[in-house]
């Protein structure tokens, strides 16, 4: 327990560093670091030993939220072209080294080297949303990025304490044995509390005119987003049962790997990000 806090508080802190630089190049710097290190994960519990695919997959993953950041548009012949020469080349790589190298290891390397970092990099998406959609401010944009933040790790902390205290009812044994209703229902309650505190911060002192949003559909958002965070947490718990693994990796003592704590951010950036663009 106290590696796990000792590692919470300081990954807290380097999150609010972070968060104080995102309107620079250091966002998408820190977001490429996790993709690959998240990716990468990914691959390893899959059992991948194919070198070549795990550079190819890799690189990749470190590219796209500078594509995200740049804002680089490419037109949709090339979008087309690029996927089709990334699957071939993957597949190349398999026959080359087919003697260690699974079908279905270079699927799960193909779809997660885009779905991972396509996923986080949404974060970056959030954060320009004004820029696209001028009924948003640059405020409402950072406001944003922290909710999905509040609620994609928030939610995970309450439920694990409200659980540990109040637990009885377990909520998918077969999944993940120590998850609990009792703690579902408390990751939600508090995440949807804190988020509240949070809009408040910034409808105080940070908006400079009637927010778009209020404090209504800011709570109905948060429970919304809290259960899409356990979506994506008992996800990653399915692919680690299924894989026999406890943790994904071990970047986050006493928490495990990247994979493990952002799981819950692939699911809420894009729910985010959807309501975000639907409601503009």
């Amino acid at each position: 327990m106290k590696t796990r806090v000792i590692t919470g508080v300081v990954g807290g802190l380097f999150a609010v560093l972070v968060l104080c630089f995102m309107h620079t190049v250091a966002l998408p710097v820190v977001v490429s670091m996790f993709c690959v290190i998240a990716v990468y994960e990914m691959e390893t519990v899959s059992g991948l030993k194919n070198f070549p695919i795990m550079i190819v997959t890799l690189l990749l993953s470190a590219t796209i939220p500078f594509v995200f950041h740049f804002r680089i548009a490419f037109s949709k012949q090339i979008y087309i072209v690029s996927a089709i020469a990334y699957t071939l080349i993957l597949f190349l790589l398999m026959l080359l080294l087919y003697e260690k190298t699974k079908f279905e290891q270079v699927v799960i390397a193909l779809f997660s080297s885009i779905a991972i970092p396509g996923s986080i990099s949404i974060v970056i998406l959030l954060r320009d949303i004004y820029i696209k959609y001028p009924n948003y401010t640059k405020s409402e944009a950072v406001f944003l990025v922290l909710l999905a933040l509040f609620t994609s790790w928030l939610t995970d902390a309450f439920a694990f304490f409200a659980g540990k205290k109040f637990g009885k009812h377990k909520m998918c044994p077969n999944i993940s044995p120590k998850k609990t209703v009792e703690g579902a229902i408390g990751g939600i309650a508090g995440q949807a509390l804190l988020s509240l505190v949070l809009f408040y911060v910034f409808n105080k002192f940070f908006f400079t005119e009637e927010s778009y949003l209020s404090y209504t559909s800011v709570i109905l958002l948060s429970v919304f987003l809290s259960a899409i965070s356990m979506c994506g947490d008992l996800t990653a718990s399915t692919v680690k049962r299924n894989y026999g693994v406890k943790d994904f990796g071990t970047f986050f003592p006493g928490h495990g790997g990247v994979m493990d704590r952002f799981d819950s951010c692939l699911f809420v950036l894009p729910a985010l990000y959807a309501f975000a663009i639907i409601t503009a």
